[in-house]
């Protein structure tokens, strides 16, 4: 008999369950036991290699190279090439409207020198955390890369 939601697969068996009968030939629930077999074993017994042992899975933090340093530089790159984003956005608005002559002259010449102090702080920053200017620009696969590269 199944439980509500499940899906019979065969006697003793259910298709949400570890004996669902993919991937795991010799796996049986019947009768509330059964034997694992093991083909990567009986594979290297049958080349007569006895002194073959399964993989031992380590935790996910022993694999990952995890340190301070690296993590703060990738959030440091990520914060980084947020604000370089807006920096050239904000780069071209300005243009945009001292081309359309939106603005006074006094306007042109602080947006003009608070740019450039940002581009130069952009500059220090990724120095401090040894970026470059094309770490910054994220590869968006097939849309191109994130920032213009002119």
């Amino acid at each position: 008999m199944t439980a509500p939601g499940d899906r019979a697969v065969g006697p003793g068996r259910h298709a949400d369950g570890p004996g669902d009968g993919v991937g795991t030939a010799g796996v049986g629930r019947a009768g509330g036991g059964g034997t694992r077999r093991d083909e990567a074993a009986e594979l290297a017994a049958a080349l007569g290699d006895t002194r073959w042992q399964p993989p031992r899975v380590t935790p996910l933090d022993r694999r990952l190279a995890v340190d301070r340093d690296s993590v703060e530089r990738g959030l440091a790159s990520l914060v980084l090439t947020v604000i370089e984003l807006l920096r050239q956005l904000m780069e071209r608005q300005a243009l945009r409207r001292v081309d359309l002559g939106d603005l006074t002259e006094e306007q042109v010449e602080r947006i003009g020198t608070t740019l450039m102090a940002l581009e130069e702080q952009m500059t220090g920053l990724r120095e401090y955390f040894g970026l470059t200017p094309e770490d910054l620009n994220l590869d968006l696969g097939p849309l191109g890369p994130l920032l213009p590269t002119d």
